[in-house]
């Protein structure tokens, strides 16, 4: 059975015989719980069947290898969207990013997971139905919804992976404490950098990365809309 067998056929149990010890769902459960605690590298079939009490190769009687082992921990991992709601297309993929977020932010080995050539599962499908429906009748062409798509999907990807990398959960905090400290000594040398920091400093504006982009995506998104 190859991934995307795996990935998207049924497999009803057997009514005779015995049953399977083991279910797929079971093992990608097992490897979703070793990368969260260790990373997308600590993952492997000898690990996933050793946590599981059986050998490597009972597992290879579920899963082909380690790339559709993967495949089905992302798919299980990012979860099927949710219903979107809101009047007209901008609050529906608003809607659509703000949801998608908390899934690689929880699960963030997702983010290095969907990256590039793979094999797509049912659950990341819909999350890609339901965004592109969401620009249905706005006039746009084919490749410009699913561009719009992934530039949308691209900047919550980029935030989901800034919050993994900061032990603390708040990039722009952590960043721009060290960077008022560099200005202290070095603001003469930098004034856009200086200026800006300290405008964020005094006025807020801290932590809106994630609605700024969106709003900006939105906005290109709706010229482009009403050109047509």
């Amino acid at each position: 059975m190859d991934g995307l067998e795996l990935l998207w056929s049924a497999r009803p149990q057997p009514k005779r015989g015995p049953k399977p010890a083991l279910s797929t769902e079971q093992i990608a459960r097992k490897g979703i719980e070793i990368a969260d605690a260790e990373g997308l590298a600590a993952v492997s079939m000898q690990r996933v069947a050793a946590d599981l009490g059986y050998t490597k190769m009972s597992l290879y009687r579920y899963v082909p290898g380690k790339a559709e082992l993967v495949a089905l921990m992302a798919d299980l991992a990012i979860g099927g969207p949710p219903p979107l709601t809101g009047d007209g297309w901008r609050d529906r993929l608003n809607a659509w990013a703000q949801a998608l977020l908390p899934g690689f932010a929880e699960h963030p080995w997702t983010v290095e997971a969907t990256t590039g050539p793979r094999i797509l599962g049912p659950n990341e499908v819909a999350w890609m139905e339901a965004a592109l429906s969401a620009l249905d009748d706005t006039g746009l062409k084919g490749w410009e919804r699913m561009d719009a798509v992934v530039v949308l999907a691209g900047h919550v990807r980029t935030i989901a992976t800034q919050l993994s990398a900061t032990p603390t959960g708040d990039p722009e905090r952590q960043l721009g404490t060290v960077l008022f400290e560099i200005m202290r000594e070095h603001g003469d040398r930098f004034p856009a950098v200086n200026a800006a920091l300290t405008s964020t400093l005094t006025e807020g504006g801290q932590d809106h990365a994630l609605d700024f982009g969106l709003a900006r995506i939105l906005d290109g998104i709706g010229v482009l809309i009403a050109s047509r």
